[in-house]
């Protein structure tokens, strides 16, 4: 356990900042679960520029990789593309 009061602190901080993170992963998450089980193409592209900006910001808080960040944009887009 820890001593000092910053350190106590410290865990306090992190303990709600956890749980933030875990919120905005889990919606980004199932944001891109639900434009790609989309068949409305309309309704996709009106998704689509929502779900990429909630991708963009996990990457650029470092909650995933700027990498796998890219390949999920690519992935819903050829998604949204396809559609007819």
């Amino acid at each position: 356990m820890a001593n000092h009061l910053s350190a106590k602190k410290r865990i306090r901080q992190n303990k709600v900042r956890r749980l933030h993170n875990r919120y905005y992963a889990r919606t980004t998450r199932n944001a891109v679960r639900q434009l790609e089980a989309t068949t409305d193409k309309s309704k996709a592209q009106e998704m689509l520029p929502k779900v990429v900006a909630m991708v963009d910001k996990l990457a650029r808080k470092n909650q995933i990789h700027k990498n796998k960040a890219a390949n999920l944009k690519s992935k819903i887009t050829r998604h949204v593309n396809a559609l007819s």
